[in-house]
C-alpha cells in the first residue's frame, strides 16, 4: 500500500514494506533488529527445497542488506525438526550454517540469527535486559521435543538470562483446521511453564495456509514451495 509522505504525495512501498513482517512486541526493544521475510510471488518455488532456497537467496540478500545485516555476521541452521540449539559466537570464527540445528542463541552484538520456516513456527526469544536472543524452528516434532524450552535453558546456562525477563514472539505458522496439531498453543504453554510471564508471551495467531500471497505453506503446496526467513539480533 502506498503511503503519503511529508510533502503530501504518495510514496511507493519500500522493499521492507513489501517483504518483511515486523512484530509489535519486539519493535520497541532498544537495539533489536528483527523481521519475518515473507513470500516473494515473483519467484517460482514449485521445486525441491534446495533449488527453491537457491532461487530465493538474492531476495533474502536484498532484504538482509536493507536490515543492515552482513553475510559474515549471519548465522543459520539446517532445520531438521530436532532439538539441537547452537551457541553463535564470532570468537569461534565467521558466521556459518549449522547442520542438524533448529535453534540458535547469541549474546554477541552485531551477530544475527536466521531460521527458515514454511508452516512450522519461528519462535523469537529476547532478553532485553542482557541483550541476549534466541531463534528456533518449532513444528510438530520440535514442539514435542520442547526446542523453545531448550533455547530458554541455553540462554540461561550460557548468558544468565532469567526466563522472567524474556519477551517471546511466535510468528505465523500452520494451525487447525489446516493442520491436525495445534503446536502453537503448546509452544506458548511450554514457554510459560518454563518461566516466561504470560503477559510477555505473544502469538500473532496467523495461519500460513490461509494467505499464499504472503506466506509459503509446505502442506498446502505439497512440499514444492519456498521458505520464510525469520531474523533476529542486537545491533552494535
Amino acid at each position: 500500500m502506498s503511503e503519503t509522505n511529508q510533502q503530501g504525495t504518495l510514496s511507493e512501498p519500500t522493499l521492507l514494506d513489501r517483504s518483511v513482517e515486523f512484530f509489535h512486541s519486539l519493535n520497541s526493544i532498544p537495539g533489536l533488529v528483527h523481521g519475518f521475510i515473507l513470500r516473494n510471488p515473483a519467484i517460482d518455488v514449485v521445486v525441491d527445497r534446495e533449488v527453491a532456497l537457491a532461487r530465493l537467496q538474492p531476495h533474502y540478500d536484498s532484504v538482509l542488506g536493507e536490515l543492515k545485516i552482513e553475510p559474515d555476521h549471519f548465522w543459520t541452521g539446517e532445520q531438521v525438526h530436532g532439538s539441537n540449539v547452537e551457541f553463535c559466537d564470532p570468537k569461534t570464527g565467521p558466521a556459518r550454517h549449522f547442520p542438524d540445528t533448529d535453534g540458535l542463541v547469541t549474546a554477541a552484538k552485531g551477530e544475527f540469527l536466521g531460521i527458515f520456516v514454511a508452516d512450522c513456527g519461528a519462535v523469537f526469544l529476547v532478553d532485553p535486559k542482557k541483550q541476549v536472543c534466541g531463534l528456533v524452528h518449532s513444528g510438530k516434532n520440535g514442539t514435542e521435543q520442547q526446542i523453545a524450552v531448550r533455547a530458554i535453558e541455553r540462554m540461561r546456562e550460557e548468558f544468565g538470562s532469567d526466563p522472567a525477563d524474556l519477551i517471546v514472539q511466535l510468528a505465523p505458522c500452520i494451525r487447525p483446521p489446516a493442520y491436525e496439531v495445534d503446536f502453537a498453543v503448546q509452544i506458548v504453554a511450554d514457554c510459560i511453564e518454563a518461566g516466561v510471564p504470560e503477559g510477555q508471551m505473544h502469538d500473532c495467531g496467523t495461519c500460513t495456509s490461509l494467505d499464499l500471497e504472503r506466506y509459503y505453506s509446505y502442506r498446502v503446496e505439497k512440499g514444492k514451495t519456498g521458505r520464510m526467513l525469520a531474523v533476529l539480533g542486537f545491533s552494535e
